[in-house]
């Protein structure tokens, strides 16, 4: 949970006025990210709205939404909310969001669902200790209606991240396996960076696989991205729904941050937020960088998951020894006249257009920030040659 102006739970050391400088209203980086050119026209713009600030809803505060999902049989959206069981147990929500080709509509809030332990328990604060979770990604099986979701763990406690399956109403049915590389190794430099694990997760249009997305590099294979240094490959691991075993692995380059922050010194970063596939292969890619005293940068690519070596079996990424998945850029967010770019962590299709076109719509997690917001944002998306 975000007790500071800061995304993603990060603490910045130094004096008030640099505080207050990070807690200074969004505004996009100027700079260009890439010189990889964007193609004009895949994103189109149709509207955006907001919830209140910590809204009080069925014995919980609203916030720190961090994935999102679409069912088209029920016209329900499913958003995870991150809170690590600190202002309420860990949880879910469904809502309505209207959304034609022309608006998007004021979300409607259905229900609070609480996320259980395989004791059937609801999830313990980091206070209480035990099996804490910090969720971070989900998506909805469309054959069995029972949702998969990610948390990132924690490295201070000793939780692995995970991936497990749970009923609509909350109940906990399974683990899925994940490669002895993604597990957390304390007081070790090899293994996930703490805070820096299980961000994205992307479900193919078949539901027989699914893709989980680390936000950073392992330890061992690369830096977090720098100003004017890109990151080291983050590891991308299709799992078998039936099973729940990996199958094989991508790696991905996240860009450098892509300005210096205000005031030298403070906080930046930048990492991959959410994935989403297109269709069985090709998949959407979402960075979202920070950079104190500027705001946030997003940046969508589209990648080729046939693409790329098979990292499942490699216990160090070496530069020259694989190669990386290649990326091409959709669009830069701060290009495609929003109202303002806040910490987007989650991205889903919605409905079809009457024109056939899918609608995709990302979603902000405030941090329960007063200074940052609950976005959503949709967009119709135009595919190209």
């Amino acid at each position: 949970m975000n007790t500071s102006c800061f995304t993603r739970r990060r603490w910045l050391a130094g004096t008030a006025a640099i505080a207050l400088a990070a807690c200074a209203p969004m505004r996009a980086p100027t700079q260009a990210p890439t010189d990889v050119p964007v193609r004009p026209g895949r994103l189109r713009l149709i509207g955006e709205a907001t919830l209140a600030h910590r809204l009080l809803f069925k014995g919980t505060t609203v916030g720190g939404l961090s994935g999102l999902d679409f069912d088209p049989a029920s016209g329900l959206w499913y958003a995870l909310c991150d809170d690590r069981s600190d202002l309420a147990p860990a949880r879910f929500y469904t809502l309505r969001l209207p959304l034609d080709g022309q608006r998007l509509g004021a979300p409607e809030l259905v229900d609070a669902v609480t996320l259980r332990q395989d004791n059937g328990l609801p999830y313990p604060s980091r206070r209480q200790g035990g099996d804490v979770a910090d969720p971070e990604a989900l998506r909805l099986l469309p054959h069995t209606g029972t949702l998969l979701w990610t948390s990132e763990g924690d490295a201070r406690l000793g939780l692995d991240p995970f991936v497990r399956e749970v009923t609509a109403d909350g109940r906990h049915l399974r683990e899925f396996s994940l490669p002895g590389h993604l597990h957390m190794r304390a007081g070790v430099s090899t293994g996930p960076r703490d805070n820096l694990t299980l961000e994205g997760l992307a479900l193919a249009p078949d539901g027989a696989t699914a893709w989980a997305a680390m936000e950073a590099a392992l330890q061992q294979d690369g830096p977090v991205p720098g100003v004017g240094q890109p990151g080291g490959p983050c590891r991308f691991t299709q799992l078998d729904v039936a099973s729940g075993r990996a199958l094989q692995q991508r790696a991905y380059l996240p860009d450098a941050i892509p300005q210096a922050p205000l005031v030298p010194g403070t906080f930046a970063d930048n990492g991959v937020s959410e994935v989403l596939m297109i269709d069985a292969h090709r998949m959407l890619v979402l960075e979202r960088a920070y950079i104190a005293g500027v705001g946030n940068s997003l940046r969508l690519y589209e990648v080729d998951t046939r693409d790329g070596s098979d990292t499942l079996d490699a216990a160090r990424l070496v530069p020259g020894g694989f190669r990386p998945m290649a990326k091409r850029l959709v669009a830069d967010f701060a290009q495609l006249g929003l109202s303002r770019l806040d910490n987007t962590e989650a991205m889903a299709w919605g409905p079809a257009l009457r024109n056939g076109n899918r609608t995709l719509v990302c979603l902000s997690d405030d941090n329960f920030n007063p200074a940052q917001v609950t976005q959503f944002v949709a967009f119709e998306y135009l595919e190209t040659a």
